[in-house]
């Protein structure tokens, strides 16, 4: 009962944040760029306080981290991971490839996860052990076994360029059937649904995946960083996959 009464708390924050994004969404909006060198905007800001104020009233107990905002209260027992508006920079440039990230974290698991995608109109979640929906509907990953008959997306691989990985990604990308680039939330999405069936990712962060890492799983797949790591508050890169593609492709990219 109560991942249900977070999960509708979830739900509830993640529809005011779209409402927030789909007003500001091609309005030219101010950017300001932050030390990390990553834009932020109103909409991200507004969006972010939308959040906290529906969570932190539903729970003032729980801990919040944020990406605008930081981190509070990271030892409480539940610990909620925020990425207001994940893809901002898809946001600023006037393409629908941005999300509000929303996922609750217990003793170090992920234990519920919001993903809604304003412009798409389209909203996945997951508790866990529970399964994954989108709008409502069940959706499970693919069966496809081989690399041959594989979709593969791939996303902010800029920390792998120059690297062995690379060249191992190259070979992988030469036996896939497709190769792909969707990014952001939506190949996490389109991966739950079995539309693709495998992502490699570097240059993430836990807000950017913490969500979609319980919705993939959740819905039959596995997801974990490049090394083959659970999903953690330090993880930075992914190889999200159905088992069977996952386990083929894990190998392949040096492990």
């Amino acid at each position: 009962m109560q991942a249900k009464t977070r999960l509708e708390a979830a739900l509830e924050a993640a529809t005011a944040a779209a409402e927030i994004q789909r007003h500001y969404y091609q309005a030219n909006v101010d950017v300001t760029i932050k030390e990390d060198r990553t834009p932020v905007t109103v909409a991200d800001l507004e969006s972010e306080a939308a959040i906290r104020s529906i969570l932190s009233g539903a729970f003032p107990d729980d801990g919040f981290f944020g990406e605008e905002s930081g981190a509070s209260d990271m030892d409480a027992d539940h610990v909620w991971l925020v990425d207001p508006l994940d893809g901002t920079k898809s946001f600023v440039r006037g393409y629908p490839f941005f999300s509000v990230q929303i996922a609750l974290m217990h003793a170090g698991c992920i234990e519920v996860g919001v993903s809604n995608a304003p412009v798409f109109g389209e909203v996945a979640h997951a508790v866990r052990g529970e399964g994954a929906f989108i709008d409502g509907q069940r959706v499970h990953v693919s069966d496809i076994a081989s690399l041959e008959d594989a979709a593969l997306s791939t996303g902010n691989t800029h920390s792998m360029a120059g690297t062995a990985q690379w060249r191992m990604l190259g070979k992988i990308v030469e036996q896939v059937a497709r190769i792909r680039g969707y990014g952001d939330f939506y190949h996490y999405h389109l991966l739950a649904a079995g539309r693709i069936d495998a992502v490699i990712e570097s240059d993430v962060n836990i807000l950017d995946i913490a969500a979609l890492s319980l919705i993939v799983t959740e819905a039959g797949g596995t997801f974990t960083d490049l090394s083959g790591a659970p999903v953690a508050l330090d993880t930075s890169t992914v190889l999200a996959a159905n088992p069977a593609l996952h386990a083929t492709l894990l190998p392949l990219l040096g492990n």
